[in-house]
């Protein structure tokens, strides 16, 4: 059975939800739990910078539990600053996928010139382009639903 995405959001610089995705049936979220969870991440990422002992420390990459792992990728530029999905346990190629939402997030969202940075993202190629990333990436194991 191919591991499974079950979330993927996309956070502003300032910790606002600007983009969620449920995919497929188990861990779906409602409106107020994915914004507590992206202002967790947010608050956690940022935390873990500080508290770090190692000098550079770019905040949490991987959080795993049993059932789940959120995988994150913070963008450099500090647009849309962090994008991060909740897989299951050993899910391949997640950072690839998250290399590739971010390469669609600069190509089809901060180049849309009706789009307003760190506003929600509503944009049908943005929406159109991921999903067939999720799905192309079923290669390595994971199955956008």
């Amino acid at each position: 059975m191919a591991a499974i995405i079950f979330n993927l959001f996309v956070i502003n610089k300032s910790g606002g939800l600007i983009f969620y995705k449920d995919y497929g049936t188990q861990g779906r979220l409602d409106t107020n739990d994915s914004l507590r969870l992206a202002s967790l991440w947010h608050s956690m990422h940022a935390i873990s910078k500080e508290l770090s002992p190692v000098n550079g420390c770019n905040g949490i990459e991987v959080l795993e539990a049993d059932t789940f792992e959120l995988h994150c990728f913070q963008a450099l530029t500090g647009m849309a600053q962090k994008i991060f999905v909740a897989a299951e346990p050993g899910t391949p190629g997640i950072d690839s996928l998250l290399k590739t939402v971010y390469e669609l997030y600069t190509d089809y969202v901060l180049k849309n010139p009706f789009y307003e940075v760190e506003m929600p993202i509503r944009c049908e190629l943005w929406d159109l382009n991921l999903a067939l990333a999720v799905r192309r990436d079923g290669k390595t194991g994971l199955t956008g639903r």
